[in-house]
């Protein structure tokens, strides 16, 4: 950790600074919004938005180098497919009378496989590995204001309608009874799902975006019975995790994304064994 903090402070390597940053505020959506999926076990929905994501960024890396379109960043492209992608979701499950997985499924391999063509058809022939799995240090200083844009977006977003969100994550029925439209407040969590899943896609890649997005919220479920205390302890871990795990890859010279869910995936199981030990001994004195 000492070498990560050297070179934070060289001036010779911006790219790592920007890395931390992005890091840092990446991790209070996923702590908030990872709070909600998990809460209303929604990964797999999470996870058709994060690959159909692949569809946005291959469109507007092909509309840059064809067309000439450079205010066409990526993250826009990923932003429009990843919104898409979840209204399809969300309106064909709740109105079209279709079956969820089916929907999911085709808005997963369509998105994958129009990313794909797209980045084949671009000159230099673009390689699908960065965004796959990631790599935060190729963030610059205008992807850092884009993405404490979207950051304010969706804290404000959530904080706004925490309560009726909440609720749909509990027991959507009994919101409904109450008066409260379950339907568009679902579809509201879907799309700030995906404005997040964007978010994490520039740390650790569309592949392992889901483990970001799930597993410090998990980890935060174990010590938390409050959804605010929860969405706070998600924060800190997802923090804790990405600082972490850039210090290791700068350490080991690995790839930043993997070291980051490595050790995510670690704290949470390490968490989870923990828990179950104790309350194994807890039995055990009763008994």
């Amino acid at each position: 950790m000492s070498d990560l903090l050297d070179a934070l402070l060289d001036p010779r390597v911006p790219f790592l600074r920007y890395a931390f940053v992005a890091g840092v505020l990446s991790s209070v959506p996923f702590g908030v919004i990872g709070s909600y999926i998990v809460a209303r076990r929604i990964t797999y929905i999470a996870g058709a938005i994060a690959h159909s994501v692949l569809g946005g960024i291959g469109g507007a890396i092909f509309l840059q180098y064809r067309l000439g379109w450079d205010w066409c960043d990526p993250l826009f492209g990923a932003m429009i497919a990843a919104l898409l992608s979840a209204v399809i979701i969300g309106l064909t499950t709740l109105y079209a009378g279709e079956r969820e997985d089916t929907v999911i499924g085709a808005v997963w391999a369509i998105g994958m496989g129009i990313g794909l063509l797209f980045l084949q058809w671009t000159p230099g022939n673009q390689d699908p590995m960065s965004y796959l799995f990631g790599n935060i240090l190729l963030i610059t200083r205008g992807d850092l204001w884009l993405i404490l844009g979207l950051d304010a977006a969706v804290v404000a977003l959530a904080a706004f309608f925490h309560n009726k969100l909440v609720a749909v994550c509990f027991d959507a029925e009994f919101a409904r009874m109450r008066g409260v439209r379950a339907e568009a407040y679902y579809l509201l969590l879907l799309c700030l799902t995906a404005v997040t899943v964007v978010l994490l896609v520039t740390v650790v890649g569309i592949v392992l975006v889901i483990a970001l997005l799930t597993l410090p919220a998990a980890t935060a479920a174990q010590f938390a019975r409050r959804m605010s205390v929860m969405m706070a302890i998600a924060v800190l871990c997802g923090a804790g995790v990405v600082t972490t795990g850039l210090g290791v890859s700068y350490s080991l010279e690995v790839l930043s994304g993997p070291a980051i869910i490595l050790l995510s995936g670690g704290v949470y199981l390490a968490v989870l064994a923990g828990v179950r030990v104790r309350r194994g001994w807890a039995r055990t004195r009763t008994d």
